[in-house]
């Protein structure tokens, strides 16, 4: 059964209650697969995000959280992360109806690594410290790793509680509070997630969601100066404006964002398994994923034998209802996306890619959904579109290449360098190429793996900062230096 407030209340949560937005306006969150409003949901804006703020700033220096031993606090975090585990199902069901993504992702990927998140975090809560360094003279000299306070996180709408997961569990553990603006295409498991919190026992003001639109709730907890640190996920182009507004108040920032990744195959590589990465690089998630492997770089002595096994694993896929478990491609996200993705299956056909699988609207039936064909896309010139351009769908544009001079310089001929693989049985070869490629995740005979020790995030356009792993850590920590004069 989902939950009251999921479906029902849709307000924004504040303070440890929830309240309408204080404009007392609603906007529909929609179910991507059937055009159904699920459910309106509290229109936050600036006054709401005041509200949060004041409260996320009351609950930090009364100590109620920051204050709180580190064991206690772990164990609140990993009770959350039973709890997440506990309601599972219903978790996966919002995922799919407000995203769009298959039932199998939401239940068996997102929400579990969602959970994982929390408690791997939990482990950390004991672990944060400072040092003591020797320096000259009669001194004692020491640091504190202090939380930075009160955290603004700004969440998208391809993994909503999973990425919500990796900004709210490192950001508790080190002893900040937070305001969480999610993606307002995507925000019942976010708001599902607040009852979580209390339910696990977080006190009030801790944790806060205000939900709205990225041009006023986004871009007034980003200009708010009782936030100390914004911690965003989204694309570049929105990512530069957060930077530009953020630099008014010098508030810490961290970015992860677009990416247009090569998934690069050598001739010597297993192709079998090669083109099965391949389609696992760019088709999960219906490609709505920021590490997609959206460019596969063939060597040309292989291209055409890696071709048909890509496109015969392509024309298996089918789009199906989200809700059925063996669906492996759902709808995207919402009409908007879905026309951008057609603009780009377009425009890589006008530009002279040869279509190696035609995409385009799929129809289940009904004519209602946003679903599309997933594309693959040969003979791409690096300098198209489809090759430069961040898309978020399930559109492939292959390319070849002739010595590792040329691979690397294609490869790296983006603005972007969030994440590549390499397919290879030269070991040797392959971390070679891996330390040329300008990306903040090299995977090497596989793809789209990844675990919440392991430290993820992007250079150049992708972003800076590191989620995951003890790195995580530093976005929501600062370090304080004591000296003492020992005489």
């Amino acid at each position: 059964m989902m939950s009251q407030q999921a479906t029902g209340q849709r307000q924004l949560f504040i303070g440890g209650r929830w309240q309408d937005a204080a404009s007392g306006k609603t906007f529909p969150t929609i179910n991507p697969a059937t055009e159904e409003v699920i459910a309106r949901i509290a229109e936050g804006d600036a006054a709401d995000i005041d509200l949060a703020v004041q409260a996320a700033r009351r609950a930090f220096e009364s100590k109620s959280w920051a204050g709180m031993s580190q064991r206690d606090r772990g164990k609140l975090i990993w009770r959350i992360g039973d709890l997440i585990m506990k309601h599972a199902d219903e978790l996966a069901q919002l995922e799919t109806a407000d995203n769009g993504k298959p039932i199998f992702e939401s239940r068996q990927v997102d929400i579990p690594m969602a959970a994982d998140c929390f408690q791997y975090y939990a482990g950390w809560a004991t672990k944060i410290e400072g040092e003591t360094i020797p320096v000259p003279g009669e001194y004692l000299n020491y640091t504190l790793r202090e939380p930075v306070g009160v955290v603004g996180a700004i969440t998208p709408w391809n993994f909503p509680l999973l990425l919500v997961s990796w900004k709210l569990a490192p950001a508790l553990t080190c002893g900040n509070t937070v305001v969480l603006k999610p993606a307002e295409e995507t925000p019942l498991t976010a708001l599902r997630l607040a009852e979580i919190c209390q339910e696990a026992g977080l006190p009030e003001g801790v944790f806060n969601v205000v939900t709205g639109f990225g041009e006023t709730a986004g871009a007034a907890l980003v200009r708010h100066p009782g936030v100390d640190k914004i911690a965003f996920t989204g694309s570049t182009a929105v990512g530069k404006e957060i930077m530009k507004s953020a630099a008014a108040t010098l508030k810490k920032v961290s970015l992860e964002l677009g990416g247009k990744s090569p998934n690069i195959v050598f001739a010597d590589s297993d192709l079998e398994a090669a083109a099965k990465g391949a389609i696992n690089g760019i088709f999960y998630g219906k490609g709505e994923v920021c590490a997609a492997g959206s460019r596969l770089f063939v060597e040309a002595s292989v291209h055409d034998a890696l071709l048909e096994k890509v496109v015969e694993r392509t024309k298996r896929i089918v789009p199906g209802d989200p809700m059925n478990p063996k669906t492996r491609l759902g709808a995207l996200v919402s009409k908007t996306q879905l026309e951008k993705v057609i603009g780009y299956i377009e425009s890589g056909k006008s530009e002279g890619a040869v279509p190696a699988v035609e995409g385009g609207r799929a129809d289940l039936g009904n004519g209602k959904g946003y679903f599309v064909k997933p594309s693959v896309f040969d003979r791409v010139d690096p300098r198209m579109r489809i090759a430069q351009e961040e898309i978020f769908g399930p559109v492939l544009a292959i390319l070849s290449f002739e010595s590792v001079e040329e691979l690397i310089e294609k490869a790296n001929g983006t603005i972007y360098g969030l994440a590549a693989a390499v397919w290879t049985r030269d070991i040797g070869k392959a971390h070679r190429i891996a330390r040329s490629l300008k990306a903040g995740t090299v995977w090497i005979n596989t793809y789209n793996v990844l675990d919440t020790a392991s430290p993820f995030g992007g250079y150049k356009m992708s972003g800076f900062g590191r989620e995951l792993g003890k790195h995580a850590l530093e976005l929501y920590t600062q370090v304080k230096s004591v000296w003492v004069d020992l005489h």
